[in-house]
């Protein structure tokens, strides 16, 4: 039996975010790749995985096309916002085993810009087979899916529109410390909740920004991480899990499948959450932040609210740092960002985020962090610990 070898991240980037109407979505791709592998220091001939979603008849043939790549290794896992969670994890696992030395994982999209042009429209229909059909006939739009799982919150646990607006305020706190971030002037409580009324108790600014923009991670086996000129950050645990297509067969609204991928997560990082040092959460609502980190356990079930509104998730004295860069909910979200936690993380843990840098006591960067995607309407969830070199 061959010892499996140990997985590290090397290389992460952005492409340009935010409002870019000049660029395809594989331009995106492209410019996020090639800053990866400089970012990593390493040439794109060690390359032979690749995994990509959401772009393409063919994913991830038609990218890997236009990048040049011819992998011996693939994956086109596609589960909604947590796809490059698990797409990570399932990564880790090839080079741990072998079939792969160096997996480049790549999104881009330009969603706001399509929406400016009128390629595409506002509301992206996720069609009507399947488990579909016997929603969509009552207009359950996406939101109004995380809206209802909401107020169940509110209702179960007296969850008040206060402390979800609290994760908007403090997103927006972080994000103005970061200076790619689409929007950075400080908001407060009253300003969320005078705000649009979109899907009830959702206000706009409980809802994500809509974005362009694009990421990737290049992870490799822990032999050619000398090569680089990067510190390594080691892939430590993952999980993942889903629950539901049909909001019918939900169990419980209160509960995301992140109660199971950040356990199974944890459990094989050899970690507990109180270690970790900063968190990047998928959040496309408020809702979700604060749900996911009760799951995740960072605290119980039912004290999310209670949780979030002493600041603890500012990076400047907050206890737990979340959503460094300002999140989807501040800094940009053009459609599956799971990706761009994984990069968050990992530039946090190389002490690389300037102004928005979480810091130890000692002021070392941190050691442990976690990235938790979340796909559909709750519908799935990737959770992976990183830690540093």
């Amino acid at each position: 039996m061959v010892a499996r070898r140990k997985v590290a991240v090397v290389g992460v980037a952005l492409s340009d975010c935010g409002r870019v109407d000049d660029a395809t979505p594989y331009a995106l791709h492209a410019q996020a790749a090639r800053r990866a592998l400089a970012d990593a220091g390493l040439d794109r001939s060690l390359v032979d995985g690749f995994a990509s979603a959401g772009l393409g008849t063919l994913a991830p043939v038609e990218v890997a096309e236009y990048l040049g790549l011819r992998p011996t290794w693939v994956d086109s896992t596609s589960v909604g916002g947590s796809t490059w969670e698990v797409m990570a994890a399932h990564a880790a696992d090839a080079i741990a085993a072998g079939h792969a030395r160096a997996v480049l994982l790549v999104y881009g999209s330009t969603a706001r810009a399509d929406v400016r042009a009128g390629r595409r429209t506002g509301t992206l229909s996720f069609g009507t087979r399947g488990p579909m059909q016997f929603e969509v006939p009552y207009g359950h739009t996406l939101i109004a899916k995380y809206a209802m799982a909401a107020r169940r919150h509110m209702i179960e646990y007296g969850t008040t529109i206060e402390q979800l607006a609290e994760v908007a305020v403090q997103a927006r706190a972080n994000a103005a410390l970061n200076p790619e971030a689409m929007f950075r002037t400080p908001i407060t409580v009253d300003e969320v909740l005078s705000g649009p009324m979109i899907a009830d108790p959702f206000t706009k600014l409980h809802c994500c920004v809509r974005s362009d923009g694009g990421a990737a991670v290049l992870l490799v086996a822990e032999e050619y991480v000398r090569d680089c000129r990067t510190s390594p950050v080691w892939v430590l645990g993952s999980g993942e899990s889903v629950s539901h297509a049909a909001m019918s067969e939900w169990p419980d609204f209160t509960v995301s499948p992140a109660a199971v991928s950040g356990r199974l997560a944890f459990e094989r990082a050899g970690v507990r959450p109180a270690e970790i040092e900063v968190a990047e959460i998928y959040d496309a609502f408020t809702y979700m932040t604060l749900v996911t980190l009760e799951d995740l356990g960072f605290c119980g079930k039912g004290e999310g609210g209670a949780f979030v509104e002493k600041g603890r998730l500012r990076v400047e004295g907050g206890e737990l740092p979340v959503n460094t860069d300002g999140g989807g909910l501040s800094a940009q979200h053009p459609g599956m960002r799971g990706l761009f936690l994984l990069v968050e993380a990992v530039r946090q843990l190389r002490g690389e985020c300037g102004e928005r840098q979480v810091r130890r006591r000692d002021d070392s960067p941190p050691r442990l962090a976690v990235a938790s995607g979340t796909g559909g309407w709750f519908c799935s969830s990737g959770t992976m610990v990183l830690g540093a070199g």
